[in-house]
């Protein structure tokens, strides 16, 4: 297959970003994952705005201590006062402790997440070697955030970025909006998509006098976790929602899908890279091209995945076999994605652009 020609150099430093290289946010916690991070290009340094997962340290060996935002927490309140801990007892019958992320009662249904997610700041001139903020850049506020903010995606317009993410609660997984022109003050805009809904990427600049943004709705019994695009004349409403591409059965895409980095303009249309799972839930990444005039048109479709895990530190870790990227720069003709590997770290791959565009008209060819 000519896709496999495509010339892939993960960094030489892989892991970039590993748990113990961030500092928890309180002395008694811990940082289970670093991983998914939103990526930026601000003045002279590449911007990582890492998700941070952390939890308090499991002292207990009978119960299980999950984190929440403390909604009683007021301003001027103490630092610790922001977040609150619940014991779980492990010998609870009508619960299901199976899933070390989550956990469920016995119909199914989540009601907590073991960690709590935030999102923090780290810089680098070179792209390989980070110094992470001290202390959260941006924490979950209020009840539709209550059990985290996770997966930010960034896009440039002029002077300011446009965060995306998810917001997590009891209520659902909804899409957040915030803005920021220094990576140092950030301006919260509120939810723009309602639950369940996720991997929201902006695209970088408008299209016809719209903005449109790629997103994943995720149906209840019928229908599937695909991609979807929308158009906003103002950023802040969005509408005319459809289908843009779907799971495909037997391939390595064929259980869910999204929307990864951020798409990237070419002379022959929007590059995306996006993620999908299989039967097995191991995660890779894909590469599609849309229309550059009409973006909810799919012009060209890779047949198998751009990137699989493989290395060591994608093929062990919280939640193994896990390649997920929220971001990317083009750099040259390469482009350089920073993904989370198994949901514990962050790394980075070179890709040949060139190469992945004559793989994607390839594909095109081939109809």
């Amino acid at each position: 297959m000519i896709e496999q020609m495509i010339e892939i150099q993960r960094s030489s430093c892989n892991p970039l970003i590993t748990p113990r290289d961030v500092t928890p946010s309180y002395p008694d916690w811990e940082v289970l994952g670093v991983f998914n991070a939103g990526v930026a290009r601000y003045q002279d340094e590449i911007i990582l705005l890492l998700r941070v997962a952390e939890r308090p340290r499991q002292t207990d060996p009978q119960h299980v201590l999950v984190p929440v935002l403390n909604l009683d927490c007021r301003d001027g309140d103490s630092v610790e006062s922001v977040m609150k801990t619940i014991s779980i007892d492990k010998s609870d019958a009508d619960l299901d402790l199976s899933d070390p992320r989550v956990i469920r009662d016995c119909s199914g249904n989540t009601l907590y997440l073991t960690s709590i997610s935030h999102l923090r700041v780290a810089r680098s001139r070179d792209g390989q070697r980070f110094v992470i903020d001290e202390k959260p850049s941006i924490l979950p506020e209020g009840e539709l955030e209550s059990w985290g903010i996770e997966d930010p995606r960034i896009t440039q317009m002029g002077d300011r970025y446009h965060i995306t993410y998810s917001a997590i609660s009891e209520r659902g997984v909804a899409v957040g909006w915030i803005t920021t022109e220094d990576f140092s003050t950030f301006t919260r805009e509120g939810l723009i998509l309602a639950p369940t809904n996720k991997d929201a990427a902006i695209f970088p600049e408008a299209i016809g006098g719209k903005y449109y943004m790629l997103h994943r709705p995720v149906p209840e019994g019928i229908g599937k976790p695909e991609i979807w695009i929308a158009e906003s004349p103002d950023l802040r409403h969005w509408g005319n929602h459809r289908f843009l591409m779907g799971l495909r059965e037997g391939h390595w895409d064929d259980t869910r899908m999204g929307a990864g980095c951020v798409p990237i303009k070419t002379e022959e249309g929007w590059l995306l890279l996006y993620h999908g799972a299989d039967q097995s839930q191991r995660y890779c990444m894909g590469a599609a091209l849309l229309s550059l005039e009409e973006p909810d048109r799919v012009i060209a479709r890779m047949e198998g995945p751009l990137i699989v895990p493989e290395a060591e530190y994608e093929t062990s870790g919280f939640f193994h076999s896990v390649i997920f990227a929220c971001g990317a720069i083009v750099s040259g003709d390469q482009v350089i994605m920073y993904y989370g590997a198994s949901d514990d770290s962050v790394a980075s791959v070179s890709v040949s652009l060139p190469q992945v565009m004559d793989a994607l008209n390839h594909s095109k060819t081939k109809g």
